[in-house]
């Protein structure tokens, strides 16, 4: 599922080769990030947004000897942490994203890469990284073999080819870039988001495991106060995110969660099989409230923290104003999004990067009169003339006339002046008579 901070874990797609983990078999708690690679032309799936119930991190792969850096560090000459990213990386690693995302399907593990990296973030905690959130520590196996990140192994196989490509990004970076790609890329609103996220630099700044939520408490509208409140969110917040259900889906082996297959999941795209939200698991809109609300199809998923939302009187307000008008749900989940995606991280510089202005197109120079004045004051009589000219048409100061109006006029002017010229000569031929 795409809301990566529920416990329902659920497959995202990705028609990419069968997998081997890198892992070597006496792995401690302080290795490296572990990395897929690809031996076969078989399709695979990805684990969901849930905890899975089983305590083995990597049941369904085999272990091949490769190791990635801890610190992402490769040719940054950073020895303890990486610094801020580079902003024309970021661009062009996001190029790259949306490539894979067009390519892998794999639009909903994406959303729970960035969504798990950041959702361990406890307010009550000042320090960094101890705090958690946003700094880039589920890169390595320690957290990874958590049970609520069960198969995100998968995601950081398909995204560490760029971070190879880019070294001058954090990981903390990267996981939310693709996370906000992955969103708009499936048709979601634009999340305005900020970089420089540093990275923690060894497994011991990892948080400690239980910080993510539960699909199936025994309370599940307090068990969402309950982690989400730690997060500094609030009810509207929860509701919005809870949204990004509409991508992805769930699979029983994996979860303990779900159907095996629908007539929405049996032919992929990526490995067939599992139950989703929506019936357009890759397409982000507000159907997943909309669902929930009528719960007239049986091959759709409704979790127990998902039926919370419309149960909760609280939840409900926000649940049913979602699914009556998407707008606004597009708007508070953006904003909810970008949010959660800040949590505890650490920016370089502190004010963040931004990487969707374009620099190269510059800011529009501000219009200053006196740059074009030619120092001789009008006259009051001139200005009041002037300025009901330009009322007359259509002008104000602060609404500036149509582009093409100048060019009307010019047009306009033409015109008189040749049937001027064409009525002058004529009558200058008529006045010898």
């Amino acid at each position: 599922m795409a809301f990566s901070l529920s416990a329902a874990s659920h497959s995202s797609l990705c028609s990419s080769a069968s997998t081997k983990v890198s892992l070597s078999p006496a792995v401690s708690s302080s290795a490296p990030l572990v990395a897929l690679s690809s031996s076969s032309s078989q399709p695979h799936s990805f684990s969901s947004l849930r905890s899975v119930k089983s305590s083995s991190l990597f049941p369904h792969f085999s272990f091949t000897q490769r190791k990635y850096p801890i610190n992402g560090t490769k040719n940054r000459g950073c020895s303890t942490k990486c610094a801020a990213s580079d902003a024309a990386q970021l661009r062009s690693a996001k190029e790259d994203i949306k490539v894979l995302l067009r390519t892998k399907f794999c639009h909903p593990i994406f959303v729970r890469l960035g969504w798990h990296d950041a959702g361990t973030y406890n307010k009550n905690i000042e320090e960094w990284p101890q705090r958690g959130g946003a700094n880039g520590s589920l890169r390595f196996e320690a957290e990874l073999k958590h049970a609520a990140n069960a198969g995100l192994i998968s995601a950081l196989n398909l995204i560490q080819p760029i971070k190879d490509k880019y070294s001058n990004i954090s990981y903390a970076d990267l996981f939310q870039l693709a996370s906000a790609t992955a969103v708009e890329e499936a048709g979601g609103p634009e999340i305005p988001m900020k970089y420089g996220r540093v990275d923690v630099s060894v497994p011991d700044q990892c948080p400690e495991e239980g910080r993510l939520p539960d699909a199936g408490p025994p309370s599940p509208a307090d068990h969402l106060r309950d982690v989400f409140y730690r997060m500094g969110l609030n009810d509207q917040e929860i509701v919005a995110l809870s949204g990004a259900h509409t991508l992805g889906r769930a699979r029983p082996e994996r979860s303990g969660w779900g159907k095996p297959e629908t007539k929405y999941t049996k032919t992929g795209p990526g490995e067939a099989g599992g139950q989703s939200w929506t019936v357009k698991w890759l397409k982000f809109d507000n159907s997943y409230f909309k669902d929930i609300k009528e719960k007239r199809d049986e091959d759709l998923l409704v979790l127990p923290t998902d039926a919370a939302l419309f149960e909760d009187p609280s939840f409900k307000n926000y649940a049913e104003k979602y699914a009556e008008d998407p707008a606004a749900f597009f708007k508070d989940y953006a904003e909810a999004h970008a949010k959660l995606s800040n949590l505890g991280a650490k920016f370089d510089p502190p004010e963040g990067i931004i990487i969707d202005n374009d620099p190269a197109q510059g800011t529009p120079e501000k219009f200053v009169a006196a740059k074009y004045s030619t120092g001789k004051e009008l006259s009051e009589s001139m200005k009041k003339k002037i300025r009901a000219e330009y009322e007359a048409i259509g002008g104000s100061p602060n609404k500036p006339l149509p582009t093409n109006y100048f060019l009307n006029i010019i047009i306009a002017i033409s015109v008189l002046v040749l049937l001027f010229t064409f009525f002058g000569n004529n009558n200058s031929d008529y006045s010898g008579f």
